[in-house]
């Protein structure tokens, strides 16, 4: 529920900061999809260096850097200048999750946050290179595992987001296999795939 809350401030302070912010550019794109190394080793103490870990250098160093303290207040860390915005490891949380999402993908989690219908055709990406917390597969609300709710670990991956389409011809079942792509929250207007992918 903490990481729940950490997205909604996150979801918030992205708008913020990506109202100045062009929309992706192509090349940095392209760099990404070729380029799967993490920006910096994650450090603890270093909230700039453990939001850069989260996506290829090549998206994270421009990217927005937000974090948010126990109370919810936002700190906008650094403002970037590619569309995408990063979040740190959230200390609150068993494993390692910081995430740099796009545009598009700050619509869709913003939806999600608010339980609302997310914008249909709107594809977009968020990183996890560092992995993420574990989560149940078929409850997109659900803060702890409980023996009907399919709790999954998941490695580091990428998520598509924001268009049913692409998750045609994945599993899409509620006991994945999380070694490779896999539909998360079948069956819920937020269903994305999930794409695990080497550091």
């Amino acid at each position: 529920m903490k990481r729940m809350l950490q997205l909604t401030a996150f979801a918030a302070s992205a708008i913020l900061v990506s109202g100045c912010n062009s929309q992706p550019k192509a090349e940095n794109t392209a760099a990404a999809s070729s380029n799967t190394t993490a920006a910096v080793a994650p450090s603890a103490n270093d909230p700039v260096s453990s939001a850069e870990s989260a996506a290829p250098a090549s998206i994270a160093h421009n990217a927005s850097i937000v974090t948010m303290d126990a109370n919810g207040a936002v700190t906008v860390v650094r403002k970037g200048s590619n569309g995408w915005t990063c979040i740190p490891d959230s200390p609150a949380t068993p494993g390692p999750d910081p995430m740099c999402a796009d545009a598009n993908a700050m619509k869709w989690a913003d939806a999600w946050i608010h339980h609302k219908t997310p914008p249909g055709g709107t594809v977009g990406l968020m990183y996890m290179l560092e992995g993420g917390t574990d989560a149940s597969n078929t409850d997109p609300y659900a803060d702890k595992p409980t023996s009907t709710n399919n709790w999954v670990k998941t490695g580091p991956h990428i998520m598509v987001v924001g268009s049913k389409e692409i998750l045609a011809g994945y599993p899409s079942g509620p006991s994945p296999d999380t070694s490779g792509p896999y539909v998360m929250w079948a069956g819920t207007p937020y269903a994305h795939l999930m794409v695990p992918i080497g550091k």
